[in-house]
């Protein structure tokens, strides 16, 4: 209710940072959902990364494009079963290029040029966390394109020096969208905080997915 009675509005949260809410039509998040649910199911199956000193990641990943692992991208799931990695589809590419328009306007520099080869997608239960890191294992520096569907969570945008302040932390609904590129594409992000139960019930989904589309400078 409150948010029909006051629209939120696009936010720059940091120089080429930029928050869209409300950005994804429910029908479209419903479509991202069921694409999420095929992708979790394989070739290369949902699981919980494990990072090289032996930890485990709280939150479940499947990727499509390229499959990454700690710290790098590859075409087959090495660390998980050795299937090739599902085909990165053109729908998310397109995906890509609206978001960009969408957060830095209809003429964006660059945005016909916006090419995502590969999409990470992060399932996070009530319990799932994230730590403050950079995404830079891409050769390439163009904007990460960040979805959020279901669970509301508080996302943490902090500065490209380090993990500490300064930050801005800022409340991720269904359907938002969160672009970095720029000054602000290396900045340290994270995930504290997830509130469950805050999803859309018509969306069949209890918990939170993040979809980050990128482009990887990779090529086979």
């Amino acid at each position: 209710m409150t948010a029909e009675l006051f629209p939120r509005e696009r936010v720059e949260v940091a120089p080429g940072a930029v928050h869209v809410p409300d950005w994804l039509s429910p029908a479209r998040q419903r479509a991202l959902v069921a694409s999420c649910r095929e992708w979790a199911r394989g070739p290369v199956p949902i699981r919980h990364t494990r990072l090289p000193g032996g930890g485990v990641m709280s939150v479940m990943t499947v990727c499509v494009g390229w499959h990454w692992q700690p710290y790098r991208y590859s075409r087959t799931a090495d660390d998980v079963n050795g299937a090739r990695v599902a085909g990165f589809p053109h729908c998310l590419a397109e995906l890509g290029r609206e978001a960009l328009a969408a957060a830095y306007g209809g003429t964006a520099a660059g945005r016909g040029e916006y090419a995502p080869d590969t999409a990470l997608v992060n399932f996070y239960d009530g319990d799932a966390r994230m730590g403050m890191h950079q995404d830079k294992d891409e050769r390439s520096g163009a904007p990460v394109v960040s979805l959020s569907i279901g669970d509301t969570c508080v996302f943490r945008f902090g500065n490209t020096e380090g993990r500490g302040r300064p930050y801005t932390d800022v409340e991720l609904l269904s359907g938002d969208l969160f672009v970095f590129g720029g000054a602000s594409r290396f900045a340290y992000h994270g995930v504290p905080r997830v509130m469950p139960g805050t999803a859309d019930p018509a969306l069949g989904l209890a918990g939170r997915l993040n979809i980050t589309l990128r482009e990887t400078g990779l090529s086979d």
